[in-house]
């Protein structure tokens, strides 16, 4: 009977993958409703919560992802390629989490255009990454891989425009804010929710390997 525990087992890291994806998205979207409901207290505390909620399940999957590479014989793809996807899937909620979590520290005045074209492409990004995770199940299917592949760079195009974003928001930033301070706010909000879109272009990066090696 102890033989049994030591059978080969794949475990269910495609199903983690896409659980870790969902709450990322559900993470961008209670973002960017905090945002764009910033001048309501009760609903930015709201949609905060949200994110910090959605952020601690990604933990939660992402624990369970890490201690089943451990537990599990033969595993679907690479364990360095799971270790790699999840962890850099999980930066991407932590980002979310601590774009909302500086917005309250600051205590950030008011929601510019700039943070309202950053947070629409950060929400961009983390949806087409899901949409690539979920394909990954089903790479060895040369249709699919492309199409994998296809929104990896999808990724990729994002990512370019919120660096284009950032940096007229930066030029800006330094030629007509009057405010130091509020400079130093905006600053460190731009670059985070940049770093978002980077972040995913990361996993994307990462997506890319994993198709390429094993479709």
């Amino acid at each position: 009977m102890w033989f049994g525990k030591l059978l080969p087992r794949e475990g269910n890291f495609f199903e983690m993958f896409n659980q870790h994806a969902d709450r990322i998205v559900e993470a961008a979207y209670a973002f960017s409703k905090l945002v764009a409901n910033y001048n309501d207290l009760d609903l930015r505390a709201k949609y905060n919560q949200e994110v910090d909620d959605a952020e601690r399940a990604a933990d939660r999957v992402t624990h369970e992802c890490n201690k089943a590479i451990h537990m599990t014989f033969i595993t679907p793809i690479d364990r360095e390629q799971i270790h790699s996807l999840i962890n850099t899937m999980d930066d991407v909620a932590d980002l979310i989490q601590d774009s909302a979590e500086t917005m309250a520290l600051y205590d950030v005045r008011h929601m510019t255009e700039e943070i309202n074209r950053l947070t629409d492409l950060s929400v961009k990004c983390c949806e087409r990454v899901r949409d690539a995770v979920k394909l990954l199940d089903h790479i060895a299917d040369p249709q699919t891989a492309e199409a994998a592949l296809k929104t990896c760079e999808e990724i990729d195009r994002l990512e370019s425009d919120a660096d284009r974003v950032m940096r007229t928001a930066m030029s800006k930033l330094f030629r007509e804010e009057p405010d130091v301070r509020e400079v130093l706010k905006l600053k460190a909000i731009y670059e985070l929710l940049e770093t978002i879109t980077d972040k995913c272009e990361d996993v994307a990066n990462v997506i890319e390997g994993i198709i390429l090696e094993n479709s």
